[in-house]
């Protein structure tokens, strides 16, 4: 799959925006402060307590038309945070996955206790234990067809009302890429898991059965970094942005 630029919409007030101008139009959109107002409103009459929350964006290491502006509780754990990316983006046949911080390794396989060999540290850990803002961290999902991803702390704040340590709200991500049959020029629906290793390979419903691959080489065309990789073929559950 060629390389895109790419838009997304701001899900605060719909504004669409590239992938730089989105990360400067989150910090002074209009319709977030207003939100943020009014949780702080019904908060104080519930006499809440405040929550820091921390501002993340991610984006696909080589296909960075994919990413997400995430807002999460600054208490979220690396485990958390990784079963989010998975359930959304990544998750095929429930593949190893890492998290590189600061030259330290955070496994999932840390976390097993079926005889797996563990390789780095817990991904029990807080977020705000190993990032603060400003800083970034690489993600790997499947250690044979490895799908990479680049994280960065964009910002922090504190934020009034209800907040569950492991919400994670999807505040701003890309447009689906639009992408053309390789063959026709048609609406692309299918993508080869073979053929996009050479940049190629993406196919409209009726070329697809005629791809000298193979039906089972074949994978739905998703707005998520995982299209085309391995087994995966979409979120593994329902989410609104």
């Amino acid at each position: 799959m060629a390389r895109q630029t790419s838009k997304g919409k701001c899900n605060f007030c719909q504004a669409e925006y590239s992938k730089p101008g989105m990360t400067r139009h989150l910090e002074t959109c209009p319709q977030r402060a207003v939100n943020a107002t009014a949780q702080a409103e019904a908060s104080g009459r519930q006499k809440t307590q405040k929550t820091r929350i921390v501002h993340l964006l991610v984006e696909g290491y080589y296909l960075p038309m994919y990413w997400m502006h995430l807002e999460v509780s600054a208490a979220i754990t690396l485990g958390e945070l990784d079963r989010f990316l998975r359930d959304i983006w990544l998750e095929c046949c429930g593949h190893l996955s890492a998290f590189e911080i600061g030259g330290v390794r955070y496994s999932s396989s840390a976390d097993m206790d079926d005889g797996w060999l563990s390789i780095g540290k817990s991904m029990r850990v807080r977020l705000d234990k190993v990032l603060s803002p400003g800083q970034g961290c690489s993600y790997e999902y499947d250690f044979g067809s490895t799908t990479e991803l680049r994280l960065k702390v964009v910002s922090e704040r504190e934020v009034a009302g209800p907040w569950k340590a492991n919400q994670v709200k999807v505040i701003a991500r890309n447009n689906a890429p639009s992408g053309s049959c390789d063959v026709c020029g048609k609406p692309a629906t299918e993508i080869c898991s073979q053929c996009m290793y050479d940049d190629k390979g993406s196919l409209c419903d009726e070329c697809a059965k005629n791809h000298e691959c193979g039906e089972e080489m074949l994978l739905p065309v998703v707005n998520s970094r995982g299209a085309g990789v391995c087994g995966y073929t979409g979120p593994s559950r329902a989410y609104t942005w």
